[in-house]
């Protein structure tokens, strides 16, 4: 079997999970054109046999989320599955939906992007995760993305969650963008990890 296709991956299971198992049934050579968070659901094209030659000409392709950001909570990992760090009382009635929208609108364009820690990212010839398991620190390169359209979908105040779409480039972390959006509304503290894991404008 020869060819692309769609699976649509369900939480908890890493990219390379869906791999093994799709190639265990097929018993064929497979791969995916990028790794989604266990966390993440939602489309994972996998190539099989000879269409592993694609990834070349797929594996760069623009992406679109949809992200719920929870306020008033720093992890570790900077989703639901980490440590937590911190908690911080959100005044969810003050946050208005014109104030979100204009702070979505600051990432727009070009950005340089720190990847998290908690990422699958080798540096060394060792992923990111396993420095941060074990507490050591390494230095962390900037990445070049781009946010081509960001929207905010919703505004849950009753569960302090926003929740927003976003179309970016290849490589960009939604996790950094959500606690940096956090931070630019002044729900949490996150001045040490914001100065270590940032996006900025080039």
């Amino acid at each position: 079997m020869d060819g692309i296709i769609q699976i649509n991956k369900p939480k908890d299971y890493t990219s390379h999970d869906i791999v093994k198992v799709v190639k265990n049934i097929l018993n064929e050579k497979v791969g995916h054109t990028g790794t989604l968070d266990p966390n993440a659901t939602g489309v994972l094209p996998l190539l099989i046999g000879k269409g592993t030659k694609l990834s070349k000409y797929l594996i760069n392709h623009d992406k679109i989320y949809k992200a719920t950001l929870k306020l008033g909570i720093q992890t570790d990992t900077l989703d639901i599955t980490g440590k937590v760090l911190q908690k911080q009382q959100v005044d969810i009635n003050s946050i208005s939906e014109d104030f979100v929208k204009q702070k979505l609108k600051e990432f727009l364009g070009k950005l340089e992007q720190i990847p998290p820690m908690y990422s699958a990212i080798k540096v060394n010839g060792k992923k990111l995760y396993e420095y941060a398991r074990k507490g050591q620190e390494v230095e962390i390169k900037p990445r070049e993305i781009e946010i081509y359209d960001i929207k905010l979908e919703k505004l849950d105040k009753k569960n302090s969650e926003i929740i927003f779409t976003i179309n970016c480039s290849k490589g960009t972390y939604i996790r950094t963008i959500c606690e940096e959006l956090a931070n630019k509304l002044g729900t949490i503290r996150v001045y040490e990890r914001i100065r270590k894991n940032t996006s900025r404008k080039i």
